[in-house]
Formats: structure tokens, sequence, C-alpha cells
């Protein structure tokens, strides 16, 4: 598990960009003290970590950019950095509505919500169940169903232990941000847990959800390329756009990239979800 523990050590950005200082709180939501950050101001979106990961090594840069036209909200979930854990399962389902609740704290009727991995299946998940909440959705190298990822990417997670972040950046953040700085070890088993438990969203839910979705995976992300075929048919896509309407969700595959070098790739990215994010819908 060295390898696993060395790429995802990768998305910590060796440089941290300067920004402009958010205003940060905690919002008591179905029994946590949920940290969250407001960056920005204009339209509300979310950002959703991936697992292990912080506000901080997930998304610096991408706050900077996308916060120049939007109030961008970003958060820690369960167990993960500034938010501590609690006597609960870690679960797509609890993880979204722990967001939905944030959102009526934040006293903001519906927002568009960005998430990465882990983060990604909250959004979809969190756009079945709140659906009233949820406007536009942008899912990164996410999955609907645990057979959604190749078949090293299953085999590996039940292999992950602690000791293969030992002195890692993930780890070292951790420790600094958490509350419960020695409880590390609980945060992988509990993710190890997670992704070793069998889930599916259901395709009839997916295809039942009101909010478009941008499906992004890099051509060597871990996830199958027939399930994210899967997703987008299920979203409206699979179309001759020229011939007739096609649907408000998109995909993007971009090539020569993994599931942890996607983030590195926000130079190309960004645009594309403001172009999705600002898109109205199509005259049928």
């Amino acid at each position: 598990m060295k390898t696993t523990a060395f790429l995802l050590t990768m998305l910590v950005p060796a440089v941290v960009s300067a920004q402009q200082k958010p205003t940060t709180g905690y919002a008591p939501v179905n029994g946590l003290k949920m940290y969250y950050e407001v960056h920005g101001s204009g339209d509300p979106v979310v950002l959703l970590h991936g697992s292990f990961m912080t506000i901080t090594n997930n998304w610096t840069r991408w706050i900077g950019e996308l916060s120049k036209t939007r109030k961008v909200i970003a958060v820690e979930m369960q167990g993960h950095a500034r938010t501590a854990d609690i006597k609960r399962d870690f679960s797509y389902e609890n993880l979204a509505d722990d967001v939905a609740a944030l959102l009526d704290h934040l006293k903001i009727p519906s927002a568009d919500l960005i998430g990465y991995s882990m983060g990604g299946g909250v959004a979809m998940q969190c756009a079945i169940r709140h659906p009233e909440k949820v406007r536009k959705v942008v899912s990164i190298s996410a999955r609907f169903r645990q057979d959604g990822l190749v078949k090293e990417g299953l085999d590996a997670f039940p292999k992950l232990t602690p000791e293969a972040f030992k002195d890692s950046p993930i780890e070292i953040e951790y420790k600094k941000l958490s509350p419960a700085p020695d409880k590390f070890a609980d945060l992988v088993n509990h993710i190890k847990a997670m992704a070793s438990t069998p889930f599916d969203f259901g395709a009839d839910k997916l295809r039942a959800t009101k909010a478009p979705m941008f499906f992004i995976h890099g051509d060597a992300d871990g996830v199958r390329l027939e399930h994210i075929s899967e997703m987008f048919r299920l979203k409206g896509g699979e179309v001759h756009g020229d011939m007739r309407p096609r649907s408000a969700s998109r995909l993007a595959i971009l090539p020569d990239t993994t599931h942890v070098t996607l983030m590195d790739r926000m130079p190309v990215i960004v645009p594309m979800v403001n172009d999705f994010l600002d898109g109205k819908p199509q005259k049928q």
C-alpha cells in the first residue's frame, strides 16, 4: 500500500496560494460541529473534499479561482480535519444529509455542489436525497455504485492501513488541524469500512434527479469507463446533439490524467466548470 499512500500525498500542493481571509464557522448539524469557510460572493457553490482530505490540501488554488465570481463554501466532513468525528458510520447518505443541514444553517435555499472522489459521491447522493437544495452537480472522479471502481482499486482498500500514511503530508495536515490529532487511525479505518461496504445509489434514483450533472474524469483515474458512460447515459447523455436537443448534463474525460493528478488540472477544469454552472437550460 506504499504506492497508494504516496499517490495520495501528491494531492497536497507544495505551495499554498495567498487568498483573502475567509469567513469561518462551525455549523451544528446532525450531531456534528461541521467546519466551513466562505470565500467570495455571488451564487453559492459548495466544495466537498475527497477521502482523508482537508480544505487546505484538496482545494488550494481552486478556491481562489472559483471565488472570483461565486460565493464558495468549503467544508470539512465528518472526522476530517477541523470537523471532529462522532459515533456514527461514514456513509454517503449521512454525509449528504450533513451538507443539506449546513445549507439550512447558512440560510441558503439551494446551491451548486462540486465534489471530488468521495465528495463527488456525496454530491450525487445529496441531489438524490435533497433535490430542492441542489441546483447543479460537478462530480470529479466519483461513482454511484461500488463496482464503478476498477478491480485493483477495489482490492486496494481492504489492505489500507494507517501506517501507510506515516509522516505523509496527509497525516501531518490531519494532526495539525484536527481537534483529536491522535485519532488519524480512526479516520483511516472509517474510510476503509465505507469503501469496502457494497453501495449502490440506484440507477433509477440517479436518472430521476433534477439537477444537471457534469461528470469529470481522467482517462486513467480508476473509475471504469463503462461506469462513467452509464452515469452520463442516466442523465440523458449519448445523443446526437446536432439532430435533437441534448442533455443539460455534461461529460469530460481528460487525457493522460489519473485520480490524483486530476486536481492538478485545475487550469483546464475550472473554466469548464464555470461554463457549466453559468449555462442556461436549452430550449426544448
